[in-house]
């Protein structure tokens, strides 16, 4: 039985789709088709229903599945004790994050990172949405919401502050913001409410409800680049609007945010030189950008960052 034709019943068993499956294995979809053909003529059934919405295994289909992740755990670890393997990280690795954090803050150190190791591959997909690893749609995921379930392997990876924040030009022309209730009247800038892709993003329920908004948006850099342009107020990342020069943080010791950054991948590759690697580095890059990702909360010091008290579930 060709091995590579089971690679690819796993691919199109994990991911659902032949598109997504072609994309992960680096091949066209016809290619998959024909893969997956040849193996059901192999096994003398088929292993696949092809619906509207993708292919579902097959009862087939499913009996072979974990026999195949076996071979693939065992390959795997033969791969990674060759020889071959100590010449350098090789291979492709997806890293899902969110549009903000993944823009701003790993997009430089991933770049410097890809230099240092030439015959591995690094797809970065900074998006405004959960990117899923039940889906296959990447290796690592960043997310603002631990992974509750599954064969995954978790780890906090850090905090990261939010606040208010307005342009020079807006704050100039109304008058001074000095308590909560002084929010009245004016006007934010925030998320889509039924587009949210996380309830953590649901900031100013906490803060004040507004009475209007200049504009709404799926994109955290689409509001960044609102607020600085005048439009209005809006909770923005630290490490998005900190640093900018047009911006000043609004009610500083009274309007603090703090979120986590969740990492997970699939626990059947963390063995893997290049994930383990990769993994590695997101957590140092996090760690070497504290000072960034988390500003000191009212009276605090040594430059602390205030931990609200949240139900969080501790990671593993």
């Amino acid at each position: 039985m060709d091995w590579d034709n089971l690679r690819y019943f796993l691919e199109l068993a994990r991911s659902g789709t032949l598109m997504s499956a072609a994309r992960r294995l680096e091949v066209d979809h016809t290619t998959v088709a024909r893969r997956i053909q040849a193996l059901e003529k192999e096994v003398g059934a088929p292993l696949f229903s092809r619906e509207s919405g993708g292919h579902r295994l097959t009862e087939a289909g499913r009996r072979l599945q974990p026999q195949v992740e076996a071979m693939e755990s065992a390959f795997q670890a033969v791969e990674s004790t060759a020889p071959a393997s100590q010449e350098g990280l090789s291979g492709l690795v997806r890293i899902g994050a969110t549009e903000g954090f993944g823009t701003v803050v790993l997009a430089p150190q991933l770049a410097l990172f890809a230099r240092q190791h030439p015959k591995l591959t690094i797809d970065l997909l900074a998006m405004p949405r959960l990117v899923h690893l039940s889906r296959r749609e990447a290796d690592i995921v960043i997310s603002l919401e631990r992974p509750a379930r599954g064969p995954v392997v978790v780890t906090k990876l850090t905090d990261y502050t939010l606040r208010l924040y307005a342009s020079k030009q807006y704050l100039a022309a109304h008058k001074p913001i000095q308590t909560r209730e002084d929010l009245r009247g004016h006007t934010f800038i925030s998320y889509v409410d039924d587009l949210l892709f996380s309830k953590e993003l649901q900031y100013l329920d906490e803060l004040h409800r507004p009475d209007s908004f200049a504009l709404r948006s799926t994109s955290v850099l689409a509001q960044h680049r609102a607020v600085v342009a005048g439009a209005g107020i809006a909770v923005l990342p630290a490490f998005i609007a900190q640093d900018d020069g047009a911006l000043r943080p609004v009610l500083p010791d009274a309007a603090n945010f703090t979120r986590t950054f969740w990492m997970s991948m699939p626990a059947e590759t963390k063995h893997l030189a290049r994930m383990q690697t990769v993994w590695n580095f997101l957590r140092e890059t996090a760690q070497a950008r504290q000072a960034l990702l988390l500003l000191p909360g009212p009276g605090e010091e040594n430059g602390a960052a205030q931990r609200p008290a949240r139900s969080r579930r501790p990671p593993p």
